[in-house]
């Protein structure tokens, strides 16, 4: 008696997040079962979701998720629209949504943007996110002897613009020839892989970084992670794109020395159209290495070019 008391509290007083733990809890239902009970329906939603949802760390928004919301009131037994009501209205984001001051659209900086949007989609909508900026990015390359590249690691700090910002997500392109399903990404410090999505046709591995808590507005989080792409494509630059304005960006490249570069040089572009700017040569060092630093920076991309002769 005391469970239907407290879940008829959490259905009228909210907030959303709330109301569904307490009427899981009160049902008996395991996250494990909940999704089961949605696949019966041809709601495709993960025990992941289902978590972020109950934890207050995510907001059902896509069609798809409002429709699981409306079958869970069913799977529950509770009364229509009950936790609909508690959702209230949903935020803006996506096309509908300006953009905010200095950004730019992800087709500005990536060719394949539709297939993108899609991979971003299936991540919960997250096409938009703007609750982390950027502060600094320091990312290590190695160029191998077969002129791919072999490793890449990048430490990077985020500051939380609101409350509840929990993730980051990590967007490769990878060069002509990519096998993506061959391309892993690695939590190196401060973070953990979260849901992995790949596109073949286009060589686009979109993965969430999940941090072990929440940040509140101004809160920063720092985090290291490396990709590896085993397709042994042969590369020729190396390219960053900022969607919004960022802080400082450093980028070291290394080369094996049995496959060295006959001319390289840095570059910034304000988009995949656009000329580039901010040319300047590079010249290796000792380690057979170079490096670029810049920053504050202004949306678009900024990267090294090098020619193998």
């Amino acid at each position: 008696m005391s469970d239907d008391r407290e879940l008829k509290a959490a259905l009228r007083d909210g907030p959303f997040h709330i109301a569904l733990r307490v009427a899981v809890q009160t049902r008996g239902l395991t996250l494990d079962r909940l999704r089961h009970r949605l696949g019966e329906r041809g709601l495709r939603v993960g025990t992941t979701s289902l978590s972020y949802w109950q934890q207050g760390l995510r907001r059902p928004e896509r069609p798809e998720s409002l429709r699981a919301v409306r079958a869970l009131e069913e799977i529950l037994i509770l009364p229509p629209r009950s936790l609909m009501e508690l959702l209230g209205p949903p935020r803006p984001r996506g096309r509908s949504s300006p953009l905010m001051p200095g950004a730019v659209a992800y087709s500005s900086i990536l060719e394949p943007a539709r297939a993108l949007s899609a991979l971003l989609e299936d991540l919960d909508g997250v096409a938009d996110d703007r609750r982390l900026h950027i502060v600094g990015m320091h990312e290590t390359l190695r160029i191998g002897a077969d002129r791919s590249i072999t490793r890449r690691e990048t430490l990077q700090v985020v500051q939380a613009h609101e409350d509840a910002a929990d993730r980051y997500i990590m967007i490769y392109w990878g060069d002509l020839g990519c096998d993506v399903e061959r391309v892993r990404v690695r939590a190196l410090e401060d973070c953990r892989v979260g849901r992995v999505r790949r596109d073949g046709p286009t060589a686009l591995v979109v993965a969430e970084l999940l941090f072990d808590r929440a940040l509140r507005t101004r809160e920063t989080q720092m985090i290291r992670y490396g990709l590896a792409d085993p397709s042994g494509a042969e590369a020729h630059a190396y390219e960053r794109g900022f969607r919004f304005p960022a802080g400082q960006y450093m980028l070291r490249v290394s080369f094996d020395p049995a496959a060295l570069p006959v001319r390289i040089h840095r570059f910034a572009r304000r988009s995949l159209d656009a000329d580039e700017h901010d040319r300047g040569v590079l010249t290796l060092n000792a380690q057979h290495a170079v490096h670029l630093v810049a920053g504050p920076l202004q949306a678009g991309l900024v990267g090294v070019h090098w020619n193998w002769g």
